[in-house]
């Protein structure tokens, strides 16, 4: 028998071409994969509802005239079935017979509805990954989930092809894809838009939301849908930063604290910053928090956020099977098997959902005594980067936890809450979120108006420079530690409104500010004589004060021989 050619080749060559002909099959994978998808897979179904005409002039044209829009598969347009992100939804459910009234509203607004997005699987994960429809592809990040539920409608607005686009968010389903795509979402007050016409998932906590690039388009199509009258733009009177929410970060938190401070100091002055910890001050006013820690103490998974955000999940999961146990009895519909999970967790014992309905009522009371008509609280949208696609990360429990500390904080006060792109982290996208109290929507509105310029103005200088905690001057870490112990001593928590006064001394030690107000916080433990001390220095330091401080040095040193005697 004739020996074969390839007997002849060397034994490196046959190794050569072994490896090579490895590297083509790899790279035609790889290429197979990064193919483009159309419209970036952000669309279930193309369609047309076209506005009315516009007036003749002089009348003024609608006022969404020449704007596009798409909207989750979980809203009703006639004729269409709503999928509701599964295929077994779609076919065992009829055509709907209405138009959800919140697509007319729109419509009859100017705008033209031009398609349905993908969302995650009966609108349930957060990640935006539908193994049934494929996963949009985030613009901004193509290796990187696009969020969900609403993650067709995020990534359409993302890629520029609609103006504006509606999602649904329980538990953060709009918001969560805005921080990871680099748009603004608005998650209206719970109730103040009308549900009518869209797939219930958990009808205590659901809102209609919105995504949009452009702040103006956003102002203006949320005017629409709130029936907000026009006028001048409000302003708030005081912005709290959740330090403990900011902590939570996994990309160095000054990245946007930092951009934060130098936007409000530019644009309102230092005054309105304001620092809390956010744990703590719902800790004092949500005593039906402890009963869902299931005894434990001392653990880090029994915190106040991580509580709130567990009834939260527990509600949301609740109301889910409520709504639709019934049809996946029936149905026996192939899920995904994360989302089969989530949905089948263990069911709520009455006590504890008893105690998940006073958290969210207790929750929205806490939320409205801070923030009350002109407040702003500032948090981080999502805890840093967007997981990469099919990371086990997205799935696991910490995770979820973590990323729904921070949602439940608007989803469970019913509050308005705004995420705001402020640049890119590792070519990545970096949000914040504005929140304000629950119908306060016009408020938050035009903050986020008169703010979007300034923020991206300072994201792009932050963006050239290298920001890390060591970034932050001595100066502003010391006006941090002194907000921190104002509202320590709000609280009576009086030594740590002392420790914190201390910490911003030895940061600043020429501000008479914090020694005069750690002596108040002596006074009230009845340490006269470290009062006493604080005073002088105070005087000392600032002369303009020295009469207010010096009369009461005077009566502090009285309460001092008084407590002798």
């Amino acid at each position: 028998m004739a020996p074969s050619s390839s007997s002849f080749l060397p034994s490196n060559l046959l190794v050569l071409l072994g490896l090579s002909l490895a590297g083509v099959i790899l790279m035609t994978r790889r290429l197979r994969r990064r193919v483009p998808k159309e419209d970036l897979g952000a669309f279930v179904q193309r369609l047309q509802i076209l506005p009315p005409p516009p007036p003749p002039p002089p009348k003024a044209p609608h006022p969404l005239t020449g704007l596009t829009f798409a909207v989750a598969d979980i809203f009703d347009i006639e004729g269409y079935v709503t999928g509701f992100g599964n295929p077994d939804w779609a076919r065992t459910h009829e055509f709907a017979t209405r138009t959800s009234p919140i697509i007319l509203t729109l419509v009859d607004g100017g705008a033209s509805c031009v398609g349905k997005t993908v969302i995650d699987e009966l609108a349930y994960g957060i990640s935006g990954e539908n193994k049934h429809y494929d996963t949009p592809e985030n613009p901004s990040s193509p290796e990187r989930v696009p969020g969900g539920c609403s993650s067709g409608s995020a990534v359409a607005v993302a890629s520029g092809l609609v103006d504006f686009s509606l999602g649904v968010d329980a538990v953060g389903g709009v918001r969560i894809p805005g921080g990871y795509c680099g748009i603004l979402a608005f998650r209206p007050s719970y109730g103040v838009i009308s549900n009518m016409g869209v797939i219930p998932v958990s009808p205590s906590l659901d809102t209609v939301g919105l995504f949009s690039k452009d702040p103006n388009v956003l102002h203006r199509v949320a005017h629409i849908l709130l029936q907000l009258p026009y006028g001048g733009l409000h302003q708030p009177r005081s912005m709290i930063i959740a330090d403990d929410c900011f902590e939570l970060l996994k990309i160095p938190a000054s990245r946007v604290t930092q951009v934060l401070v130098k936007s409000v100091e530019k644009q309102f002055g230092r005054r309105l910053l304001k620092h809390l910890n956010l744990g703590d001050y719902l800790s004092s006013r949500i005593d039906s928090l402890k009963h869902l820690q299931n005894g434990k103490k001392n653990d880090e998974s029994t915190s106040t956020l991580l509580s709130l955000a567990n009834a939260m999940r527990s509600l949301y999961n609740h109301e889910f099977r409520n709504s639709h146990d019934e049809w996946i009895s029936s149905t026996k519909p192939v899920l995904d098997p994360f989302i089969s999970a989530q949905i089948n967790r263990s069911s709520d014992n009455t006590l504890a959902l008893d105690c998940c309905h006073s958290a969210r009522d207790k929750t929205r009371l806490a939320l409205y005594s801070l923030l009350k008509d002109d407040g702003i609280l500032v948090i981080p949208t999502v805890l840093g980067l967007p997981p990469k696609l099919n990371a086990k990360e997205i799935s696991s429990e910490k995770y979820l936890s973590y990323t729904f500390c921070l949602s439940s904080v608007a989803s469970m006060a019913g509050c308005c809450q705004v995420t705001i792109p402020i640049g890119i982290h590792e070519k990545t996208p970096v949000s914040l979120s504005f929140i304000a109290r629950h119908g306060a929507d016009s408020l938050l509105l035009d903050t986020v108006k008169s703010m979007y310029s300034i923020l991206q103005e300072q994201a792009n200088i932050a963006s050239k420079s290298s920001f890390s905690k060591s970034s932050i001057s001595k100066e502003e870490s010391a006006e941090i530690a002194k907000e921190k112990g104002n509202a320590a001593y709000k609280d009576k928590q009086w030594q740590k409104a002392i420790n914190l006064y201390t910490d911003a001394i030895q940061l600043n030690e020429k501000s008479a500010t914090y020694h005069s107000n750690r002596a108040a916080a002596y006074l009230e433990l009845g340490s006269y004589l470290q009062a006493e001390a604080d005073c002088t220095a105070a005087i000392n330091l600032d002369k303009k004060i020295s009469s207010m401080l010096w009369s009461w040095n005077q009566q502090t040193k009285q309460q001092q021989m008084l407590s002798i005697g």
